[in-house]
């Protein structure tokens, strides 16, 4: 079994989607981000389909479709549950329709796990996660605005920490908002991962050619920006999980 990650897919399919077809209809394209998003959604399809198999895992750090309600994701949802591997999945900033977490589960296809402040046991590892938010230390963080909004994901992220440390496995976290902006940074919610056992953290949010989050190994623990276009539209492998052996090894 190996172990992907990736974020950021902004799905905003219209219609379902037919490989045989190569057609696709998309109510937001993201080409009007950028040229590098040019095609986005066949790069993906294809390097998905070529690198993923079934038994294999892909990590989802959020901003998963643009739907605005639940009803509105079930081309996107069905589209994830066609390709290959068991996806688990944590709330972006855009995934506006992400309602109750029960109703999620429940209007969810076999195959798509969504974690809410929680963890799930898979391949050897603990994963868990929550969105988070906006780092103190960024320019654009309003104290009123946004300390609440902090403070509160910094209490769901402890929930995840204590419900994944319970499991006795290797721990991996998903966060949407990158935790570090730089390594010099000391922010609440990277102190709170320092406390536990993580060996990785991932998240998105951080496009293109942004540079205002921290990549690379700090304190023990190693934080890797998954967005997509960040990965050119290719899955990223992080590890690989033996189980006849119950090894892990990170890639």
């Amino acid at each position: 079994m190996r172990i992907f990650a990736i974020s950021d897919l902004h799905l905003s399919l219209s219609a379902p989607y037919h490989p045989d077809t190569e057609e696709v209809e998309l109510y937001k394209p993201m080409d009007v981000f950028g040229a590098r998003w040019s095609d986005y959604f066949s790069r993906l399809d294809k390097s998905w389909r070529n690198l993923v198999c079934s038994e294999d895992v892909v990590l989802i750090a959020g901003d998963i479709s643009w739907a605005m309600t639940l009803d509105q994701t079930q081309y996107d949802f069905a589209y994830l549950a066609s390709l290959p591997g068991r996806k688990i999945m944590i709330k972006g900033n855009h995934d506006y329709w992400w309602s109750s977490i029960s109703r999620i589960r429940a209007a969810a296809p076999p195959g798509l796990f969504f974690l809410q402040h929680s963890a799930l046991a898979v391949g050897g590892l603990a994963v868990c996660g929550t969105r988070s938010w906006l780092s103190p230390s960024h320019v654009d963080f309003r104290e009123n605005k946004d300390r609440p909004i902090y403070e509160r994901e910094l209490l769901r992220l402890r929930m995840a920490l204590e419900e994944a440390s319970s499991l006795a496995l290797p721990m991996l976290v998903m966060l949407h908002y990158p935790p570090l902006l730089d390594e010099a940074d000391e922010s609440p919610v990277a102190s709170l991962l320092e406390s536990y056992p993580v060996q990785v953290c991932l998240y998105g949010h951080i496009h293109g050619d942004q540079q205002s989050a921290f990549a690379g190994v700090r304190k023990g623990i190693r934080y890797m920006n998954t967005s997509m276009d960040r990965l050119d539209f290719n899955p990223l492998q992080v590890a690989e999980y033996e189980e006849a052996t119950s090894v892990l090894r990170w890639i």
